[in-house]
Formats: C-alpha cells, sequence, structure tokens
C-alpha cells in the first residue's frame, strides 16, 4: 500500500500547483495594466461654411480586443488643453474609445477669462454652429474600427457640459451624456428629439448657476419625462473637477476652485452612469 502513497501525494502536490498557477494567471489577468495608446490628428467639418482645422485627440486601451462604447469629451471654455487630454487618456483606460471635440478649431485656444468668454460665447447663441463642430467629430470617430457606434456618449466640463446637454436636445444619436459642472441654460429639451438620458454633476455652492437656474432646468426636464439624475456635491463650486482651478481661481479673481471629493465622487458617478446606458 506504502508503494502508492508517494505518487498518489506527489500527483495531488503538482495537481494544487497547477490550480494555483491558474489562480495566479487570473489575477494577474483581471489585474493587467491599461496600455493606452494616443491619437493626435486633424479634422474638418463638412458643413461647407465652417471651413475650420480642428484639433482632435483619441485615446483607446490597446490590451483589450474588439469593439467598445465611445465617448466624446468637450472641452472648458479655455479651448482644448491637457486637462481634456488627461481625461480622454482616463477614460480610455476604464476600457473605452475616447476623443476630445475640439470646438474652436485653428489651434485657438484662451490663456485668460476675457478671451475664453469671446471664443465661448458665440456657441451659446448659436447651438446649431455648436452642433457642427460636434458632428465632425463624430464623424471621425465612428469610422475607427474600434468604435461600437450603437454606444456613443458625451461629457463634458464647464462650457463642454452645457454643450453636451445641447447636443442631447438637440437630438444627437447618444445613449448619454454627462455634464460636469455645466451651466444649465439650455436648448429647450423636446420629448421627440432627446434619445439620451443625462447625467448632470453640479457644484452645490456653484456661483454661475444660481438655484432659479437649476430649478429650471429641472422643471424642464420633468415636463418631458426626460431620463436624468441630477447630482448636487456639496460645498463644491464651479470647475470643481479640474486641479488647476484653484490656481486660475486666485490668479484671475474668479469664484472657481478644485474639490477633491466632488471630483472623485462625480467621476464615480459617471462610471456608473455609463455601467446602466452601456449595457
Amino acid at each position: 500500500m506504502k508503494k502508492y502513497i508517494f505518487p498518489l501525494l506527489t500527483s495531488l502536490a503538482l495537481i494544487s500547483i497547477s490550480c494555483n498557477n491558474n489562480t495566479e494567471d487570473q489575477k494577474e489577468s483581471s489585474m493587467k495594466e491599461p496600455v493606452i495608446k494616443t491619437e493626435a490628428l486633424t479634422y474638418s467639418s463638412e458643413n461647407s461654411k465652417d471651413s475650420l482645422v480642428m484639433d482632435g485627440y483619441i485615446a483607446w486601451d490597446s490590451s483589450i480586443t474588439g469593439k467598445r462604447p465611445v465617448v466624446l469629451v468637450v472641452h472648458e471654455w479655455w479651448g482644448m488643453n491637457d486637462y481634456i487630454k488627461r481625461r480622454v487618456r482616463e477614460l480610455a483606460g476604464l476600457g473605452y474609445l475616447a476623443m476630445a471635440v475640439d470646438f474652436y478649431g485653428n489651434n485657438k485656444r484662451a490663456d485668460n477669462p476675457t478671451d475664453a468668454g469671446n471664443l465661448a460665447g458665440g456657441f451659446y447663441k448659436d447651438p446649431l454652429m455648436a452642433q457642427s463642430r460636434f458632428d465632425a467629430a463624430l464623424n471621425v470617430v465612428r469610422k475607427y474600427e474600434l468604435a461600437d457606434t450603437s454606444k456613443i456618449a458625451a461629457i463634458g466640463y464647464c462650457f463642454g457640459g452645457t454643450q453636451v446637454l445641447n447636443m442631447a436636445n438637440l437630438g444627437e444619436d447618444l445613449v448619454g451624456v454627462v455634464s460636469f459642472h455645466g451651466g444649465l441654460q439650455v436648448v429647450t429639451p423636446d420629448k421627440a428629439k432627446l434619445k439620451a438620458q443625462v447625467l448632470v454633476c453640479h457644484g452645490g455652492a456653484d456661483p454661475f448657476v444660481p438655484a432659479e437656474q437649476v430649478a429650471q432646468f429641472r422643471k424642464q426636464m420633468d415636463s418631458i419625462g426626460a431620463k436624468y439624475t441630477f447630482k448636487v456635491y456639496d460645498g463644491a463650486t464651479h470647475a470643481f473637477s479640474n486641479p488647476d482651478a484653484t490656481a486660475t481661481g486666485e490668479k484671475f479673481k474668479i469664484p472657481i476652485a478644485y474639490n477633491a471629493a466632488a471630483d472623485t465622487a462625480s467621476w464615480n458617478d459617471m462610471k456608473t452612469f455609463f455601467g446602466t446606458i452601456f449595457k
């Protein structure tokens, strides 16, 4: 009998090692770090009246394969900058094909509130011009082999938050939009046009978006039975998600500031929202 014990124990040991190795391989696979690839490109609008050259920035995780949901990212009123590109890379790390949308074109950027206001102002007055710029980026990203064109969403910050809400209200074929500390004076929502679900991430102490504006927005959305979620982050002011906001606010004496708790909470709320709309 003893002569069978050693081979049996040896076999059991090998099986145990094999199982442990498989478990470790599974853990390693599940903990694999994203491998983010990026591409900077230029593109233009198909609108003959809009002959600008726009700067795109696309990112994806090359460690995973197959098509994936698309997220378009619209910048603050400063224009395309490193902050927005960082958000694009972070979205790629979550498994999405992400693209920064350049609303201003021709390499226009602002480094002070006056210039920023001048660049942004026209889009508030003319939402269809904004839609033309948005569509130009949408046409680019839809052509990517990795793009699951049945699952496209958009997010935006400040100025960009207002713009993605407008894109939804204008009837863009999006499954969802997320506004981070965006203004809420938007195109009047129309039940016949609004396809996207909406998440608004609002700073409870944002002086640029007063309570009256919030109430009007919610009233309009409720009146058409829109699918929306309105999150309020207590104590957070305008631009709460941008780590540079505090220094910028102090420099130009404007009431904006970074709020780490609101930044983290709103990003997590976005991830939960995407988990729902991208099913």
